[in-house]
Order: structure tokens, then C-alpha cells, then sequence
């Protein structure tokens, strides 16, 4: 268990103070369009980011947490098409390239409606927090724009896309690492879509299916929490669950106060999980991978989110000194 980062460094000067942090481990991406991430753009890379003293841990597979049109690859979690076709051969030869290059793993998001907020908050000295009030949530959009989706639906739709990848990621030695939905609203549907992968039960099923010691979670610790009517007693025994069964591979450690359909994320050291705690039980169920921030507040001034993720990073190390690691 390591402290890491995950993002594009900007230049040279950001690599250098990530290494003088202590950040020597790190979720990135090759230069160029995501269509040419070979085995050569994977190697040139790991060499660039070496210079610094950083290993490359791992890298995102075009899935991100925006919606569905908005991502690099649109189709996998679309109704059956040619185009989904096409885009799940394509990361199954980019599962094959990181694999080449020694890849650890590539994480990914399942959503086709996207990362969903309402409007921000504010902390301590008025830094800006993101916040989500689902009485709040805008329920005038209509039906998602690539056709309704429900539970039924959208568990069919990841099967079919697990049987295609976790062979090739298993054959290859890559381990996928999915995030949950962001955030859970139980069994509601939005805009006509399910979001399976919103729930603890969710994410068990998601876990078994297909199962590899390749397939498993980029658990963010905070999306979780989201999902959670007592996530300050309940968190710690859903990471002993996925941990013990050695489906995390990478943790995103944020905090949160509230909890399901109403939480704002704050800085780890105020809100309502106690993070040393936490930390213990990574250490308990002897969790191998980075830990990292995510979501860190807005604060003022210039670089504020150098300075809000360095902040983390301190937060981190030092709880990772409280386990001995």
C-alpha cells in the first residue's frame, strides 16, 4: 500500500514537485489520441515519467465519468450496435498493448449518463465543495438521449461487455479496475437509466461476474461512502468485503459528510469517515495498491489544485506512516 495520483502532469515542473512529495507511483496516460497508445507509446511513457522516479501503475481506459457522448468511446454501454462492436475489439488490443508494456492495470467507469452533481457548497474558509442533493436534481431532461435503460438492460450490457475483456485482460495479466457509479441513487432511474453499479449490492454482482483475479474495482472510497445511509459505520466493512476477496485495486481516499442522495466531499481530516481508521483496515486486509486523492475541494489563490492535491498527499503519507508503510 503506496501513496499515488492519478492525471496528465502539465510539464516537467509538476513531475518534479510530484517526486519531491513523496508521489512516486501514479494512474497516466501516453501523449496523443487514446487510438495510439501502443506498446511503444506505454514504454515512452514509463520512460518520461522514470526520469522523476514515478512508476507508471496504471492508465485509463477510454471510459471515463463523463456521459456516454462525451467520452472517447461512446458505444460499449450503448444498445448493440456495429460501433460497440468495433470500440470493444479496440480496448481489447489496448488491454493486449498495456499488457506488452507491463501495465499493472487500467481502470474504467460504466455509466452512460455521466458523473452527476448539483450545485456546490462551501467549507471551511470558503473552500468550494462539490455536493450532490438529489431533492435537487434536475428531473426536467427527458429521457437519456441513447435510449432508456433498465436494471435488466444495463446488467445484460456489462455482461456482455466482462465476457469480452476479462479473457484478454486475464490472458494479458491486466488488471481492470472499474469505478462505481457516481453518484448511487438505489433503484431509482434517472432519464429512464438505471445505475446498476450505484449500489453496494450492485457492485457485489458486478464483482462475481465473469470472475478473474483481473476483474475488480478502482474503489473509490468516497462514491461508496455516497451509497451509504451510516457510511461513518458502515464503510469499513465493505472494504473488508471487496478486500478479502482481493477486487481492489485501487482505492481513491476521500471523505465525505453526509451520505446517500445527500452528501457534500470535504477534505479527508473533517468529515464523517475516520480516515485512520480506514486506513487500518487497507492495512488488515493487506490491500497491495496506491492510495490517492480525488474530487479535493476548490480552494483560492493560484495553483489551487496543486496545492489542494499536495495538501492530500501529506494527509496520505502521513496516515500511511500511522500502519508502518
Amino acid at each position: 500500500m503506496y501513496l499515488g495520483t492519478q492525471g496528465q502532469p502539465v510539464d516537467d515542473d509538476e513531475l518534479r514537485v510530484l517526486s519531491q512529495l513523496g508521489v512516486n507511483h501514479i494512474s497516466s496516460d501516453p501523449a496523443g489520441d487514446w487510438t495510439t497508445w501502443d506498446r511503444h507509446a506505454f514504454f515512452a511513457h514509463q520512460e518520461k515519467l522514470s526520469d522523476y522516479g514515478i512508476t507508471l501503475d496504471m492508465s485509463l481506459m477510454p471510459l471515463g465519468s463523463r456521459s456516454a457522448f462525451d467520452n472517447d468511446v461512446k458505444n460499449v454501454f450503448l444498445a448493440p450496435s456495429k460501433e460497440r462492436e468495433e470500440e470493444i475489439d479496440q480496448l481489447c488490443h489496448l488491454i493486449e498493448e498495456a499488457g506488452v508494456a507491463g501495465i499493472r492495470a487500467l481502470r474504467y467507469n460504466i455509466t452512460i449518463l455521466g458523473h452527476m452533481r448539483t450545485e456546490p457548497r462551501y467549507g471551511r474558509g470558503g473552500a468550494q465543495l462539490s455536493s450532490f442533493d438529489y431533492s435537487k436534481l434536475d428531473q426536467t431532461l427527458g429521457e437519456f438521449e441513447g435510449g432508456a435503460a433498465d436494471a435488466d438492460e444495463m446488467w445484460e450490457r456489462i455482461d456482455y461487455f466482462l465476457s469480452k475483456v476479462v479473457p484478454v485482460a486475464e490472458e494479458n495479466k491486466v488488471q481492470l479496475a472499474c469505478h462505481p457509479q457516481d453518484p448511487g441513487i438505489g433503484d431509482r432511474l434517472y432519464r429512464g437509466v438505471a445505475r446498476v453499479m450505484g449500489t453496494v449490492d450492485g457492485l457485489k454482482k458486478f464483482v462475481s461476474m465473469h470472475e478473474s483475479p483481473y476483474h475488480g474495482l478502482n474503489f473509490c472510497q468516497g462514491t461508496v461512502s455516497e451509497m451509504l445511509e451510516n457510511p461513518g459505520e458502515e464503510i469499513f466493512d465493505i472494504i473488508r468485503y471487496f478486500g478479502k476477496r482481493n477486487k481492489i485495486f485501487n482505492v481513491h481516499f476521500r471523505n465525505i459528510k453526509g451520505g446517500f442522495l445527500d452528501f457534500v466531499e470535504v477534505f479527508p481530516d473533517e468529515g464523517d469517515i475516520d480516515m485512520l481508521k480506514a486506513i487500518q483496515v487497507y492495512d488488515e486486509i493487506d490491500y497491495q495498491y496506491m492510495l490517492m486523492p480525488d474530487h479535493v475541494p476548490g480552494l483560492a489563490g493560484e495553483n489551487a489544485r496543486r496545492v489542494g492535491f499536495s495538501y492530500c498527499y501529506g494527509y496520505i503519507n502521513a496516515a500511511l506512516q500511522t500502519v508502518g508503510r
